[in-house]
């Protein structure tokens, strides 16, 4: 599985990080992928990421 954050429809809200410290950061406000692929320990809450990101701005690829 890969995490990937389009920068120009990020908000900043930081909901990713509160819900997956494993993959994401915050950096200038912008959230950011650090981890590729994401560990499978951490799949289950990076899908939830994505699916609660209010700006769709997170995509998922298998």
């Amino acid at each position: 599985m890969k995490a990937i954050v389009d920068a120009d429809a990020c908000v900043g809200c930081e909901l990713c990080v509160e819900n997956c410290r494993a993959v994401f950061k915050m950096n200038d406000g912008i959230a950011e992928v650090i981890t590729d692929p994401v560990p499978p320990e951490a799949e289950t809450d990076c899908q939830d990421a994505a699916d609660g990101c209010p700006v769709q701005a997170i995509a998922i690829e298998e």
